[in-house]
């Protein structure tokens, strides 16, 4: 049982007891061995007593060499001790500090291992280049830990320093402000800071064969020099985004806004690290149509990052807000209709995702209870929808757009630099609108409903279906056109739409009765749906081909969920081909064949998703 349950507002995700001991301030000193597939070095940390007698720091760790820890004031090694290990945790790591009281600082010698969840250590091939290897880090949400011994935790956050030293050649990147690097033999050393405290998950570390060009006064693109022009045409709206996310959520606090474009393992479509969002190549379409992840991104910078869940119980008060505020920016951006349509492909989102893991899973509550769960397995569209849905739901009992910006903004400036959970949210939420509330507004909402009830929420939206009516006569179309008949669709059925009009055409169709091989081949004859380069259309397309049974179109599914590692599209796409008994075996033998190659986190879910132990 992880420590620290005394504490009222404790993480059971978590050993840590930061309520008598806390992380306050980190410096990293690492050097990367590509060889050993390892980091190799120390973590300095300082450490505040919040109890006067506190006598020991605790730490979380997963799979990490401890060597030594030394008190840095006085040069004197420190006792300390590892804990019984948990599956989904990891180990407590205790450490003795120093007599005398106050601060102390402490030096952690450690490696990590070739297995750390954290890292993706790619070979050369993997690689666009193909000449370098590459790793990167993924630590949302428990496995910093297994990078760096630290309270990993969203309760504790803490500014950090870095020196990543790695081989000459290439590029290391933080998340964090560069201070510069110097050149030494076969290897370069780079330093970093990031003076705003952050969270331990919100650590990253990136370095491979990299270029950059710049994308605005404050931003830059790096990735890859095989695919960083593409990048650069692909986000190049990133200023645009960010001033629109400042005018709703005010100043942006982080000096830098940077954009990570990553080998296509990356299980996530975006990944927020400050100062560097990590992102998907999956986003690179070549029209700008998936650079809403961007704004998606960038809106944590605020919501999150600035704001951040307590632990991850709370995770939609990360998600939730962002994904609302995200679809505001694209309001301000394309237009309300381009907003509304948005969320209407966000709420199918969410109705699958209830559809496949039950009405009842309670890991669909928007606030989960994780004790003795793996924050992994809770991971879902359920937070970021069903978040999305219900300030959505109380924007409106509000009085709409102008009565809840406000808001807010003053939930931003509230609550910046800090972490909070959901009752925090509602307190605030009834003290700015007291006279609201004392009015008996808020006595409407149904709070165990939306909190604590899984399945979907108990209130729908009312969307604006201007940019959706198309997609709905053309779904309608399709499912009443009888075989035999003359089919009454062209080749020009697509030509008005946008990127974002097919994906919802397709998204509609996925939730209609299912098509037949005849019809979907009658649809690749006239929309050339295998050759279309958007990530998100070709992902849809392949679960209609697969939910038709279009045995042709298996080896396409196949390899796309080998080509990239995004879980968004890898998991249904693997749920759906476990599901068809013909083709189970092949599936479930691409994915043994491929896991080595997947993040921890991807690899792990999949596994569940087709019931494998391994």
């Amino acid at each position: 049982m992880p420590a620290g349950k005394e504490w009222p507002q404790g993480d059971p995700s978590s050993f840590s007891c930061p309520e008598k001991a806390a992380v306050t301030a980190l410096n990293l000193k690492l050097r990367v061995d590509f060889a050993a597939k390892a980091l190799v070095g120390s973590a300095e940390l300082t450490v505040e007593r919040r109890q006067a007698d506190a006598t020991h720091v605790v730490l979380d760790t997963r799979d990490l060499d401890v060597s030594a820890v030394t008190d840095l004031d006085a040069g004197a090694p420190l006792e300390w001790s590892e804990g019984a290990v948990h599956a989904a945790l990891g180990r407590p790591l205790t450490v003795q500090l120093p007599a005398g009281g106050g601060a102390a600082r402490l030096a952690i010698q450690y490696s990590t291992r070739p297995a750390c969840t954290a890292l993706a250590w790619l070979e050369p091939a993997q690689t666009a280049g193909r000449r370098h290897p590459y790793v990167f880090s993924q630590c949302q949400a428990i496995h910093c830990r297994s990078m760096v011994p630290l309270q990993d935790t969203p309760a504790v956050k803490f500014p950090f320093t870095a020196e990543v030293t790695a081989p000459a050649g290439l590029t290391a990147l933080m998340s964090g402000l560069r201070e510069g690097q110097e050149a030494a033999g076969e290897a370069t050393t780079f330093r970093f800071r990031q003076p705003v405290p952050v969270p331990a998950y919100l650590i990253a570390l990136a370095v491979g064969e990299l270029e950059s060009r710049s994308l605005g006064p404050r931003s830059t693109v790096w990735s890859e020099p095989e695919v960083v022009d593409k990048a650069e045409y692909e986000f190049a709206d990133t200023e645009r985004m960010l001033q629109t996310a400042e005018a709703i959520c005010g100043p942006y606090v982080w000096g830098m806004y940077d954009l990570l474009v990553l080998p296509p393992s990356f299980p996530f479509g975006g990944m927020e690290n400050p100062c560097l969002t990590f992102v998907t190549p999956t986003l690179l379409a070549g029209d700008r149509s998936l650079a809403d992840v961007v704004a998606h991104e960038i809106t944590h910078s605020w919501t999150g990052n600035l704001v951040t869940n307590r632990n991850w119980e709370h995770f939609w008060l990360n998600e939730g807000f962002t994904t609302f505020v995200e679809r505001k920016i694209q309001g301000r951006l394309f237009g309300e209709p381009a907003r509304h349509m948005s969320a209407q492909g966000g709420w199918k989102s969410l109705k699958d995702t209830i559809r496949t893991r039950g009405a009842e899973d309670p890991l669909t509550c928007l606030v989960p209870r994780l004790e003795g769960i793996d924050p992994d397995d809770a991971f879902s569209t359920v937070p970021y929808e069903k978040g999305h849905t219900f300030l959505w739901y109380l924007e409106q009992l509000v009085g709409g757009r102008d009565e809840f910006e406000p808001f807010l903004k003053a939930y931003i400036a509230k609550f910046k630099y800090k972490t909070l959970d959901s009752e925090d949210f509602r307190s605030f939420l009834t003290e700015f609108f007291a006279e609201k509330a004392a009015a008996g507004v808020f006595a409407k909402v149904d709070w165990q409903a939306w909190f604590s009830t899984p399945g979907m929420p108990p209130h729908e939206p009312a969307f604006d279906t201007s940019m959706t009516d198309a997609c709905s006569r053309l779904c309608r179309s399709w499912s009443a056109w009888a075989e035999g008949e003359p089919c009454p669709m062209t080749a020009a059925d697509l030509d008005a739409m946008s990127s974002s009009q097919i994906i919802e055409f397709l998204a509609q169709l996925l939730e209609e009765q299912l098509l037949s091989v005849a019809k979907l081949q009658k649809m690749e004859e006239l929309y050339g749906m295998n050759a279309r380069r958007n990530a998100e259309i070709r992902f849809r397309w392949l679960r209609l081909c697969l939910a038709g049974r279009w045995r042709e179109q298996v080896p396409a599914a196949l390899e796309m969920v080998t080509s990239q590692g995004r879980m968004k599209f890898v998991r249904p796409l693997y749920r759906d081909l476990y599901a068809w008994e013909e083709v189970r075996d092949a599936a479930i033998d691409t994915y043994r064949r491929n896991k080595p190659f997947m993040m921890h986190v991807s690899a792990h879910a999949v596994a569940k998703d087709m019931k494998l132990t391994d």
